[in-house]
């Protein structure tokens, strides 16, 4: 996903990247979009799944809410988010799909905002159209 992100926003992305100082477990930090139609990309960095035993959930949860606050603060209508931590990271989808799910519906509960869950293959979107409905 970064990479293709950085494809599209062009070499500017990266310059503001590496102003940003690098990026901790469950931080967000904010750049402007560049080529991207967007205006901004929120960068966030997700836990390394190894077992659940590391507080795996609180930092995904973290990378959420943090990029939410960010994209309020900067006063964002709309926000995108792929399935952070599950593909070379290997969170669990089931457990990292219902973690994204709860921490963005209890921050929708004090600030609505369109969020949009990016869903790159079907077993993804199965799996985030089950969760949400049930909740």
């Amino acid at each position: 996903m970064d990479g293709s992100i950085h494809r599209a926003a062009g070499p500017e992305l990266l310059a503001a990247c590496k102003d940003l100082k690098g990026c901790e477990t469950g931080q967000a930090k904010i750049t402007r979009g560049f080529k991207l139609p967007s205006k901004f990309v929120i960068h966030t960095v997700g836990p390394v799944w190894t077992g659940g035993e590391k507080n795996e959930a609180s930092l995904l949860s973290s990378c959420y809410t943090r990029s939410l606050s960010l994209a309020c603060d900067h006063e964002l209508a709309t926000i995108a988010f792929p399935a952070i931590s599950t593909g070379a990271y290997g969170y669990p989808l089931m457990k990292a799909t219902q973690i994204a799910v709860e921490s963005v519906t209890n921050w929708q509960s004090v600030y609505p905002k369109n969020v949009i869950f990016c869903c790159f293959d079907n077993q993804t979107l199965n799996i985030y159209e089950e969760i949400l409905q049930r909740n």
